[in-house]
């Protein structure tokens, strides 16, 4: 059972994030924007219980929760807290059930696998970590041509600034190796 060893604000005021104090995924992200999508997810399921929640997004060490903006914070969390403290560690899963998911983009030419495989690098290195630390991410849809189609989570996924001004920072960095990419978040 994870214990929480702190929560943080974000810069999106409906979105806290739990870090634990152990590893709920071993790198395996999840994110659901609503209880149908999380309805296979115990602890996202237990989440979306709760009056108010609109978005779970959680990788190891760390939890996003989004509210709907008209609860009470320091009530909601006391809520959230309960489902959280109840989950399985990673260590607790078996490797079947931390398993990823097969990833969509297979399907992509080979050409287009390493131009998405060095956009992946620059996200990673200059994007996700900021991001991640604001209790978001955002998860490659994929590439057709020169669209590189993108979906935010967690405290992402409701920030004004990530639909405008990130998105246009994330698009003019990757210029810097796709000339004519443009990045559409979904």
């Amino acid at each position: 059972m994870p214990k929480i060893a702190d929560i943080e604000g974000t810069p999106n005021k409906n979105a806290l994030k739990f870090i634990l104090k152990e590893p709920l995924t071993w790198g395996v992200a999840r994110s659901y924007d609503n209880a149908e999508a999380a309805k296979d997810d115990p602890l996202a399921s237990a989440l979306f219980d709760i009056d108010h929640v609109t978005n779970v997004f959680y990788i190891d060490q760390w939890i996003t929760v989004t509210q709907d903006g008209d609860a009470n914070w320091q009530d909601l969390a006391r809520e959230i807290a309960d489902p959280i403290r109840a989950a399985p560690a990673a260590s607790a899963q078996s490797a079947e059930t931390v398993a990823a998911a097969s990833n969509a983009l297979s399907d992509l030419s080979p050409e287009d696998q390493l131009r998405l495989e060095r956009i992946n690098v620059l996200l990673d290195d200059e994007v996700r970590p900021y991001l991640q630390h604001d209790g978001g991410d955002l998860h490659v849809l994929g590439l057709e041509g020169n669209i590189l189609r993108i979906h935010y989570q967690g405290a992402c996924g409701t920030c004004p600034s990530s639909i405008s001004g990130t998105l246009r920072g994330i698009e003019n960095m990757l210029k810097t190796i796709e000339p004519d990419i443009q990045v559409i978040a979904s």
